[in-house]
């Protein structure tokens, strides 16, 4: 990443070559003398590019005073370089600095310093950004070495930042939390109202994914996941899933009608079987009583031929016809035994019952997911 600044660049060094005891009164010099000075090649390290101002002339100041002590300070315009780690973004702290040293004398003909009174870099404590919060800065000195050049000495400037989330929760976090409250609207809409469910939960996940779309072009490239991209993609989760939940308690309630449909069916076609088989008994009742005044009037006819042979045997094969209705009436109530378990094993949930659990459910899961997340992305 990179940042861009403006800073008033101040160096003072003594050149005794430009000492003079004449007065005790400090000169101030045109910036036309700059080129006629000693100046040292300091150049900004982790600059991408920097420029001088020259409107309406340049912006250079040079003062000397009488023991040969120059101040030359400089206005700079430069965008510097900063390695941040976008992880924790946008409740992430970056710490940035700017490095100063000198580009052709080494350590051995120049030496860099901060000045005693490091109060003189000022601005920062009342420096306003619109995405962070400067909480600290401290100076640093070093030498570089470079096996090819020697030691080059370096001033660091190192300061912490920290972003600003107020934008963030405004723009992101609140239209996010909205937009997943509004999807468990569909909980309390009836089963029935098909259109009105479908179009809300439809309407939340599209509204979500332009949120996503939108929010992303605005952010910071780089290929760190970052924490905004992890509680979109909870809150496209939480929507999602209302959309499920209504097209699960939805199958269950045309499960339910349809198992309730089967049952009217089947009651309705037992009763008429039963109704059916009582007229069938009364017939049969109605022949058997007649069969048996025939064979009143045929065996008083046929007593004189039939004297001693009056009695009759049973058919062998009454027994086993008997015996094979049984068998087959205990395998039919034996599969309809099993049906039964089957049809309780998979026993549909009441779709009310679904919306009434999933209005704790939702709610509670996703306090507890902004719980871990809050804690995880601020400590």
């Amino acid at each position: 990443m990179e940042y861009t600044m403006t800073v008033f660049l101040r160096q003072s060094w003594r050149d005794e070559r430009l000492s003079y005891n004449h007065t005790n009164k400090t000169l101030g010099l045109d910036s036309r003398f700059v080129d006629k000075l000693w100046l040292p090649d300091t150049f900004i390290v982790n600059a991408k590019s920097a420029w001088f101002h020259d409107v309406t002339v340049e912006n250079k100041l040079i003062r000397l005073q009488p023991d040969g002590v120059i101040l030359y300070s400089s206005r700079i315009t430069s965008t510097v370089a900063c390695d941040m780690d976008l992880t924790k973004y946008p409740m992430d702290e970056q710490e940035c600095m700017l490095d100063l040293e000198s580009y052709g004398y080494s350590s051995e003909d120049i030496v860099y310093y901060w000045s005693d009174n490091q109060k003189q870099i000022h601005g920062l404590d009342k420096l306003e950004l619109s995405q962070f919060t400067i909480t600290h800065y401290r100076f640093h000195t070093d030498t570089q070495n470079f096996k090819s050049a020697g030691q080059f000495p370096r001033l660091s400037l190192r300061f912490s930042l920290r972003r600003n989330r107020g934008v963030y929760i405004i723009q992101s976090y609140m239209p996010s939390i909205l937009l997943v409250a509004m999807s468990w609207v569909s909980f309390w809409i009836s089963q029935s109202a098909v259109p009105a469910r479908v179009s809300l939960g439809i309407t939340t996940v599209l509204t979500m994914t332009t949120l996503m779309i939108s929010a992303r072009s605005s952010l910071p490239r780089a290929t760190a996941i970052k924490a905004l991209d992890v509680y979109f993609w909870i809150c496209y989760v939480f929507v999602f899933a209302a959309l499920i939940e209504y097209a699960f308690a939805h199958y269950n309630a045309d499960y339910s009608k349809k198992e309730k449909a089967k049952e009217k069916s089947s009651r309705g076609s037992s009763e008429s079987i039963v109704k059916n088989g009582k007229q069938a008994m009364v017939l049969f009742s109605l022949s058997v009583a007649g069969m048996n005044q025939g064979l009143l009037v045929q065996s008083r006819g046929q007593r004189g031929q039939r004297g001693g042979d009056s009695g009759a045997t049973p058919s062998p094969g009454a027994g086993g016809d008997g015996d094979g209705e049984t068998a087959s009436r205990g395998s039919q109530s034996r599969k309809g035994e099993e049906q039964k378990c089957c049809r309780c094993a998979f026993k549909p949930i009441d779709a009310d019952t679904i919306d009434i659990y999933a209005r704790a459910a939702f709610p509670a899961a996703f306090a507890a997911v902004n719980l871990i997340y809050w804690v995880a992305y601020t400590m």
